[in-house]
Formats: C-alpha cells, sequence, structure tokens
C-alpha cells in the first residue's frame, strides 16, 4: 500500500505540462507539501535538538519568533493543502500534505519541547537541511523558470529523486564531514610555526584576503579536479559527479561522499596553514556555496564579458558536456585562467553542450548504486 501511494505521489509531481498549469491545483499541491515537510521535520529538530540540530542554528529555536514562523508555516501547508484539493482531479499532493501537518501537530507542533535536554557528541543536521533546500530552492528555481538553458526543462526531471537524496546526506552528515575536513588543516597548522606569516596575512584588507582565498583554492582545486580525471581509480569517484544528464540548481549536490572529504580537506589547506582571517573565510563559504550551485543552474546567460574572468554556468556546463570534445576541459571552479594557462580551457562563443553525462551512461542510476560505483570491479 505504501509503495502503491509513493508511486501516486512521484506521478502528481511528475505530472504532464497540462495538469500544471495555473489554477489545476498542481503549484498549491507542491507548495503545501514542502511546507509541510519541512514544517514536520522541523518539529522533530524542536523535539529532540541535541540530535538533529547542529549547533550554529540550535540556538534560534528557544526565541519565540520561531516558534511563530514555524506555527504560521503549519497552518499555510494546511491552508495550501486544502486549496489543491479542492481544484485538483488527482489528491496525492493534498492529501500527502494533510498528512504531515497533522504529524507535526500531533508530535507538539511549534509548541513541542525538548525530549532530552542538554548537548549531544554526535549530531545530524536536519535542519541544515531544511534551510539549505528551500533557501537554495526560493534562490535558483524562480530563476531557472524565468530564464531558462533548456526551455520546458521539468523541475521534478530524471532522477531528481538522487539528488535531493545527495542533499539529504552531506545535510545530515555535515558533523562528520566538517570534522574529517578540516582535520588535515588543522594538523598542519598546529605542526607549522608561521605565527609572522598569519599576522600579516589576517591584517590584509578582508576583500583581498577573499581574492587570495579564491585563487589559493582554485589552484588547488584545479590540480586535484584534474587527477581525479587523470586516474582511473579516482575517476570512478568523481563519474559520480559526471552521471548528471540534466544540470539544475540540485546537479552540483551529486558528488561521492569520499569526494566530498578529500576535495573539501585539500581545498581548506590554504585557508587554515597562511592564517587568513574568520570574516574572509565566512564570506568565501557563503560565496562558493552559492556559486557552485550557480554553475550547475540551467541557466541560459552568456556571459560574454565576464566569463573571461570568472567561471559561469556555459564555461562549467562544458565541463559536464557529452560531446567528445568536452571531455577533460574547464577544471576550474573560479578563474578560467587557470584552464587558459594549462591549456584546458573550452568555451566555443556563444555555444552550449548538447547533452550531460558520461558517455554511455556506465554509472548506475540510485545513491547507493553510485556510492558502491568505484569499488566494484569494471
Amino acid at each position: 500500500m505504501i509503495s502503491r501511494f509513493r508511486q501516486l505521489l512521484r506521478s502528481d509531481l511528475e505530472s504532464p505540462e497540462i495538469e500544471r498549469q495555473f489554477g489545476k491545483g498542481w503549484l498549491s499541491g507542491v507548495a503545501a507539501l514542502v511546507l509541510a515537510i519541512s514544517g514536520f521535520l522541523l518539529v522533530i529538530c524542536l523535539r529532540f535538538p541535541a540530535w538533529f540540530t547542529v549547533p550554529e542554528i540550535r540556538t534560534l529555536y528557544a526565541k519565540p519568533i520561531f516558534h511563530l514562523v514555524l506555527h504560521v508555516w503549519l497552518i499555510a501547508a494546511f491552508v495550501v493543502a486544502i486549496i489543491s484539493l479542492v481544484l485538483r482531479q488527482k489528491k496525492a499532493l493534498g492529501f500527502t500534505a494533510l498528512f504531515f501537518v497533522v504529524l507535526a501537530t500531533t508530535l507538539g507542533g511549534s509548541r513541542s519541547e525538548a525530549e532530552v535536554a542538554g548537548n549531544s557528541p554526535i549530531f545530524f543536521g536536519m535542519d541544515w537541511f531544511v534551510l539549505n533546500v528551500i533557501f537554495t530552492g526560493l534562490l535558483f528555481v524562480p530563476v531557472e523558470l524565468l530564464f531558462p538553458r533548456r526551455r520546458g526543462q521539468e523541475l521534478f526531471r530524471i532522477e531528481w529523486r538522487e539528488d535531493l537524496f545527495y542533499y539529504l546526506v552531506s545535510s545530515m552528515m555535515v558533523q562528520c564531514l566538517t570534522y574529517v575536513s578540516l582535520w588535515p588543516a588543522l594538523q598542519l597548522t598546529a605542526h607549522t610555526h608561521w605565527s609572522g606569516l598569519r599576522a600579516a596575512v589576517s591584517s590584509q584588507p578582508v576583500w583581498l584576503q577573499f581574492f587570495e582565498i579564491m585563487f589559493l583554492t582554485d589552484l588547488v582545486q584545479y590540480w586535484l579536479h584534474r587527477a581525479f580525471h587523470r586516474f582511473p581509480w579516482l575517476w570512478n569517484f568523481h563519474a559520480v559527479h559526471h552521471s548528471a544528464k540534466v544540470m539544475d540548481w540540485m546537479s552540483g549536490a551529486r558528488m561521492h561522499f569520499l569526494e566530498i572529504i578529500v576535495l573539501r580537506g585539500t581545498t581548506i589547506i590554504p585557508m587554515y596553514l597562511f592564517g587568513y582571517g574568520e570574516t574572509a573565510l565566512h564570506f568565501y563559504i557563503f560565496y562558493v556555496y552559492l556559486h557552485s550551485t550557480f554553475i550547475h543552474a540551467n541557466v541560459g546567460w552568456n556571459f560574454s564579458r565576464l566569463g573571461k574572468w570568472i567561471v559561469t554556468p556555459r564555461f562549467h556546463h562544458w565541463h559536464h558536456g557529452i560531446e567528445p570534445e568536452a571531455v577533460d576541459v574547464n577544471f576550474a571552479i573560479h578563474f578560467p585562467g587557470l584552464d587558459r594557462l594549462f591549456g584546458t580551457y573550452h568555451l566555443p562563443k556563444d555555444q552550449w553542450p548538447e547533452g550531460y553525462g558520461i558517455s554511455g551512461h556506465p554509472v548506475p542510476s540510485g545513491y547507493w548504486r553510485q556510492f558502491l560505483y568505484p569499488f566494484r570491479k569494471k
């Protein structure tokens, strides 16, 4: 029965265009589902903050404004779900949204209190997952709808569930990823006595530190990225990222768990080793968080002038292109000048790739099959 309802829900989400027109109840159904599920997850965070919240966000739960917003959030989910049920012939979206609203309310809704007081040494970032998806979705979905590279590309396109699950895993495992990624940089920093250099670096203007961090991390990531393409045993991990057949705001989340650790652990080293200031680090992390999503997005802007200096969606889409000329090109993440310098630049004027992925599409679908893919004998 559950499997049958999942199929109905997926069918409703992936409805043909004629059933997604304004006034058909699809938009209200999707909105209700997003509001209801996110509201339910936040109620779980309220009840078990020590286990399912990140410490940086946890302090917000004690503020009255948070409880008020969550209360309005759940009411909005309920109202929009009713609108969808009235307008729509298919009822899966509306009833699923109502189910999560009722479940959240049963657990205490916005008045929920923590079951266990204090902190836990191990936590999972459920609240980070909710904020991550809501924030990037609200930011990039409207842009993709208004200025798409591929018109008619569905919001719930092929393999959207896999990429959403990648969002979930990387968010829930934020503590593990942060600890393991920071460990090499912290060890190198502890065993190098460069106090004078670090003091000089951190005393620079924040804007200068920001661009220095961009250059150093891009230089490190360029060669690491190129190594992931050059050596077969590394490529098996990176192939998971390149297996995406569609480019949009969720595609960048598709990355093997072990590659995330290696990539972050390596690129973080210059930031800590040279002693860049905390403000500059925060600015850079926020920038790369938005920029990495943007360059994967289904956005049709060419950025002809800006693209000479900064990596743009068209530049990075060619890195994911399925054409033979798109193989092993455009490794830079911030500055395309690195590809010009090392002979891997490819950006035909006003052209985009015709398709994405790996020739023959050898990487299987599904998160766990993709997780095991590098370890299977080819």
